[in-house]
């Protein structure tokens, strides 16, 4: 039996769960999402609490205990209180800014990079150098957090780029002129 798959995932107040022909919906302050649960699993709300099961006859449900429970977790706390991953932008004239629903970024090229944010997703910039994209789903923010940094990747002379808030660069030396 999985040690997470079995622990029952607590609903927090505020928060509505429906599950109905293998889908679950949960809805909170935050936001609604969905996730179809797989052959296999079984999920029910008893006493405030959400219990995953499995079928040992079915492949593959063991696999699929632990990671469903995680992934009902993250959405109960996705719609309560949300998740959220910084960005700093690191570089002379290196800037972003938010118009609407779009993240405009001076990254360096002959052009500013505009990325539209999916729905349900924010982006807030503090001082044109941080970025901190805000949502319910962690899975989506976490892939925005990594397109946004994929516009310029850290470089390792000069550290110049888009980077996690807590994200280590390992430096590397440059050219040692005229050394013999």
């Amino acid at each position: 039996m999985s040690r997470i798959g079995k622990m029952p995932v607590k609903i927090t107040q505020g928060v509505k769960v429906e599950i109905k022909d293998g889908l679950i919906k949960v809805e909170g302050p935050k936001g609604k999402l969905s996730h179809r649960i797989p052959e296999g699993i079984t999920a029910k709300v008893d006493s405030g609490a959400i219990l995953i099961t499995r079928d040992d006859k079915v492949p593959n449900a063991s696999a699929l205990h632990g990671l469903t429970r995680t992934l009902i977790h993250n959405m109960v706390h996705g719609v309560a209180t949300g998740f959220s991953k910084e960005l700093d932008i690191v570089g002379v004239g290196y800037r972003a800014s938010t118009k609407g629903q779009v993240l405009s970024m001076t990254l360096g090229y002959s052009h500013p990079v505009d990325y539209t944010l999916p729905a349900g997703i924010t982006a807030k910039v503090d001082n044109n150098t941080h970025v901190t994209v805000t949502g319910a789903d962690k899975e989506l923010v976490g892939m925005v957090a990594a397109k946004i940094r994929g516009f310029k990747k850290p470089e390792p002379y000069q550290g110049k780029g888009v980077r996690y808030t807590n994200e280590r660069i390992i430096r590397k030396e440059g050219k040692a002129a005229g050394a013999k």
